[in-house]
């Protein structure tokens, strides 16, 4: 069976999306080291920002072994920007959450990041809107 050809417009879009996820690694990481720290444990403080959760579900939501976000939650907290506290739902289980300042540093570096804020506002609200809901679908979620 013949591999299907992509059409130009396809390949110029695939290409597209390629270099804005590459600049905004490269951002995130350049914004991660203003603070200290590595891009792995600038993530795991932000996703830890949105809720406590136990490390098997940070490496779940980041798509990697529980060991490793074990070691990144271990430094993060020998910087003193997450703790480690019983689940209130069950006792057994241990839930990362930041502390004070590793709130107020993941909220920084979040405002740190122009890269992707600063192209966005130059467009109308409406065609952020569809953007992001050609986004969703192209993720499979349903757009509102």
């Amino acid at each position: 069976m013949a591999t299907p050809r992509t059409d130009p417009l396809t390949a110029e879009v695939v290409e597209l999306i390629g270099t804005v996820v590459a600049r905004y690694h490269t951002e995130y990481e350049q914004a991660a080291a203003k603070h200290s720290l590595t891009g792995a444990q600038a993530r795991v403080l932000g996703l830890l920002t949105l809720e406590p959760m136990p490390m098997r579900r940070v490496a779940q939501q980041l798509k990697c072994e529980p060991s490793n976000i074990t070691g990144i939650v271990d430094r993060l907290e020998a910087h003193g920007l997450v703790e480690r506290r019983p689940d209130p739902n069950d006792r057994r289980v241990k839930l990362a959450a930041p502390t004070e300042e590793g709130a107020e540093t993941a909220r920084k570096l979040r405002e740190s990041l122009d890269f992707a804020r600063e192209p966005l506002a130059e467009l109308s609200e409406e065609e952020r809107t569809v953007l992001r809901d050609l986004l969703r679908r192209m993720l499979g979620e349903r757009t509102s």
